[in-house]
């Protein structure tokens, strides 16, 4: 039995921190929010945890489908850009670290946790405004923009 405690400490870790990181993803108004999260970072956690020494293509798996269910939340609308990109890229943030919880590396997971929740907060940090590309757009030519191309002179 002690070995399922520690098993569950695991699992509890990825709940945790999945739910962290969906809490602001609802807070800013993604499609996706902290019951999202915390289902993909506890389940991803519980398979680690479980099948990762017996059965390692059950975490590839996991993985996998944690790219159907990013596929999901990135949509089209009419006449948008894509939107929910950073969300889909936080839900495999958080599948990575319920893997890397699950497999009982619970520092590296609470660091990576912490690492995912600053960029997605740092647009809204007081002081690292300076950090925020969209305030340097203007300066730079977009990559949809036509390359400015000098005519070609001495042919003929």
């Amino acid at each position: 039995m002690p070995g399922d405690l520690a098993l569950l400490g695991r699992v509890a870790a990825g709940f945790v921190l999945a739910f962290a990181v969906g809490f602001e993803r609802e807070l800013r108004g993604s499609p996706a929010g902290d019951r999202t999260f915390a289902l993909v970072g506890t389940g991803t956690a519980a398979i680690t945890a479980v099948a990762l020494k017996t059965s390692p293509q059950a975490v590839a798996g996991a993985i996998t489908g944690i790219g159907f269910i990013g596929a999901g939340v990135v949509f089209h609308g009419q006449g948008e850009l894509v939107r929910g990109l950073t969300t889909a890229a936080a839900i495999f943030a958080i599948a990575a670290i319920g893997v890397v919880v699950g497999s009982g590396r619970i520092f590296l997971g609470v660091a990576s946790g912490v690492i995912v929740l600053f960029t997605l907060e740092l647009r809204y940090i007081p002081g690292l405004l300076w950090a925020d590309p969209r305030r340097y757009q203007d300066r730079f030519r977009s990559d949809t923009d036509p390359p400015d191309v000098p005519p070609v002179q001495g042919r003929g």
